[in-house]
């Protein structure tokens, strides 16, 4: 495909996803009635059609409206590409730019605009972190994410672990400050497929959550970890890989359907518990991921920036209450809690500690980490609590 086919490609899934279609299930019907696209041909569709979804708000005003069209004017505009190269109705390219459109863009707003950020959330933000932070923090957001990997270390050091992706002609380099981290840096579609990952020395794991996890206390022998809002099991696998004997646990069970093969690609042994009448009474560590808004992830799941509404925040700050309060009764006496979300927003983080210490007094904060978005890994929160 020619760069102008790969552009009209994007407008028609953008325009799939402004109607309302989530992003990757777009992607995946284009993609199958589209055979003739390789496998570079996809990437670069896809990689026009996220940076679209980062930066909706600016490009939509650089491209003179918020259709798939805009976004692609508006990002072509931003890299200061020639418009009528890629705009001139030739073949499959786009048809060229009319009169109307030339006349329509213009400059992003200063502020929550031209760093793409609904305004609410733009207002929550710097009244949380100030005008800086918060301009800093929206910045990042509009950016690609890197790609991290987490080393497990039953299966060796990192040293190792990247020279046996190098041998694959995967780039990688250690995170400065997270021991088990290495950021691909080149070929990271390769990942997947290689022998590192197949025989499970590496896992695909943002830098912040590995640091989460290591922030953990060291279990003593036979220490009993219960990940009670699971998921795929990123985080059961890394506390199984820590040494603790690992539960894990979700409310929709389905999303759990991978962990036992991740789990006998690392070696390690984890139990899947699907009822909560399947969990033990007492656990050493609990640790909840909690659902949230996802706002430190956004960079990688863009949609949602712009789906989340003020009743949505409420509704998740609810279920997180409530969450914390059925995991808690888990813990054993002098055993932790600890709460995890990759959120940025304050009320999903450290107001959630204050309301629940405050209405459970066996437990104190001991302990708390803040991650932002930004080169070294996605926002991130925990709080770790002791049971006294």
């Amino acid at each position: 495909m020619t760069p102008a086919a790969r552009v009209a490609a994007a407008i028609e899934i953008l325009d799939e996803i402004l109607a309302g279609h989530p992003a990757e299930k777009a992607l995946t019907n284009w993609g199958r009635r589209s055979r003739f696209a390789g496998a570079k041909d996809r990437a670069a569709i896809r990689d026009h059609v996220f940076d679209a979804l980062r930066c909706r708000r600016s490009f939509a005003a650089l491209g003179g409206s918020e259709t798939g069209r805009g976004l692609m004017i508006g990002e072509l505009r931003t890299a200061n590409a020639d418009l009528s190269e890629i705009f001139s109705g030739v073949g499959h390219a786009p048809a060229a730019i009319s009169a109307v459109e030339q006349a329509a863009w213009r400059a992003p707003e200063v502020g929550a605009e031209a760093l793409d950020m609904p305004d609410w959330i733009y207002e929550l933000l710097t009244q949380q972190m100030g005008k800086d932070q918060a301009e800093a923090t929206c910045g990042a957001l509009r950016r690609r994410a890197p790609v991290w990997l987490r080393v497990a270390l039953r299966r060796g050091g990192r040293e190792n672990a990247a020279a046996m992706l190098l041998a694959e002609g995967i780039e990688t380099r250690p995170h400065p400050e997270v021991k088990t981290a290495l950021e691909v840096t080149e070929n990271a579609r390769k990942i997947q497929n290689s022998s590192a990952y197949v025989g499970g020395f590496v896992e695909l794991q943002d830098a912040s959550s590995q640091a989460a996890v290591l922030a953990l206390p060291d279990p003593a022998a036979g220490a009993r970890a219960l990940d009670y809002c699971a998921g795929g099991g990123g985080k059961s696998l890394a506390l199984a890989d820590i040494g603790y004997a690992v539960d894990a646990h979700d409310i929709a069970p389905a999303r759990m359907k991978d962990i036992p093969e991740r789990a006998a690609r690392a070696g390690v042994g984890i139990n899947v518990r699907n009822s909560p009448q399947a969990l033990a009474k007492e656990y050493d560590l609990v640790l909840v991921d909690a659902p949230c808004s996802g706002s430190g992830t956004w960079r990688r799941t863009p949609e949602a920036k712009w789906a989340l509404t003020p009743e949505r925040l409420d509704e998740l700050c609810e279920i997180q209450q409530d969450v914390l309060g059925k995991a808690a009764k888990l813990v054993r006496p002098g055993g932790y809690l600890a709460y995890a979300s990759c959120s940025i927003l304050g009320i999903e983080n450290r107001d959630q500690i204050d309301t629940f210490v405050g209405r459970n007094q066996r437990f104190e904060s001991v302990r708390s980490l803040e991650f932002l978005p930004g080169p070294l890994g996605d926002g991130f929160f925990l709080n770790l609590l002791h049971s006294k």
